[in-house]
């Protein structure tokens, strides 16, 4: 592909996606879509996954973000089935995957990406577009820097690629628990980030009409979060590689990393990227989202006046 027809699918999988979320006539092929729920056992892990969408057609890796699982996109699977092929998994630790504790498993996006990465290798996902939501941000970009040739496009919902984005009072206690994990009193700083009020507010935060957000999807989570031993697990993951959340090489230097040319397949070719902002976007600390940095100036990017 090239890069002018790899950001074109970037921008026809999320208008796709955009319109089966603001339209009720996706109901319809909710319904008829059939979800399939898995599990595929990865060394001594067993990851749990859905999966759904004929084999044939273009495939979608959904990665989630914290504190959820697989389950935040358990209505948007089907309904994009009819036109892809989507499968999103579980992390270790996370939804119903296994939850090793953190002397049997280290809770890195390194590790968490290596899983992932040998989970696609035995469900035979050879060329792939990327969906990647808060953690699956780190965890996919890594996917996309050991593999580029395997990405078609990806498509980013809230999720930093650069270091620039951790910085504001939110992520302070994060990056200080990065630096010391071992360290109980800054573990503990973050159990305030494992209360039901916080997992409400990760739905409802900057949202209009709060009562349109069903409180389902907040309680699943939590009950899994509230399972003995999983506050532990949560409390990360840690980033790894020197502390760091972004995966690029420290040879392409900041900036380098999407304008310029990374990740890149073989042949030179760039997956398309799609980087949506509404106009109620702000940052966790309550500021406006700060304008998108030069490293993307040549990203397609929506009007945000228009979301």
């Amino acid at each position: 592909m090239t890069g002018s027809t790899n950001s074109a699918l970037a921008v026809s999988l999320f208008a796709a996606i955009a319109w089966t979320l603001g339209l009720t006539d996706s109901v319809a092929a909710q319904q008829s879509a059939k979800v399939l729920h898995k599990t595929m056992k990865v060394g001594d892990l067993d990851i749990f996954y859905r999966e759904a969408g004929p084999k044939d057609a273009p495939t979608v890796l959904l990665l989630h973000g914290f504190p959820t699982s697989s389950q935040m996109f358990r209505n948007l699977i089907p309904a994009l089935a009819d036109q892809y092929h989507l499968v999103s998994p579980d992390y270790p630790g996370y939804g119903h995957s296994s939850m090793p504790s953190r002397d049997q498993f280290s809770y890195t996006f390194d590790s968490l990406a290596k899983v992932i990465d040998e989970f696609t290798e035995k469900l035979g996902l050879t060329k792939y577009a990327l969906y990647v939501q808060d953690y699956g941000a780190p965890v996919g970009y890594r996917l996309a820097v050991k593999h580029p040739e395997r990405i078609t496009a990806i498509v980013v919902q809230n999720g930093n690629a650069y270091e620039e984005g951790l910085d504001n009072d939110f992520w302070k206690p994060l990056k200080a628990y990065w630096k010391e994990p071992n360290s109980k009193e800054k573990r503990d700083a973050l159990r305030g980030f494992l209360k039901y009020e916080a997992t409400r507010w990760q739905y409802t935060h900057g949202v209009k009409d709060p009562e349109l957000v069903s409180p389902d999807g907040a309680a699943h989570d939590q009950f899994l979060l509230d399972r003995k031993g999983n506050d532990e697990i949560r409390l990360g993951p840690v980033p790894g590689r020197g502390h760091r959340v972004d995966p690029w090489p420290d040879s392409l230097g900041r900036g380098s990393t999407i304008r310029e040319g990374a990740p890149q397949d073989h042949e030179g070719r760039r997956p398309g990227h799609l980087l949506s902002r509404g106009r109620a976007d702000g940052r966790p600390d309550g500021a406006p989202a700060p304008r998108l940095p030069d490293q993307f100036a040549d990203v397609p990017q929506p009007d945000p006046r228009a979301g």
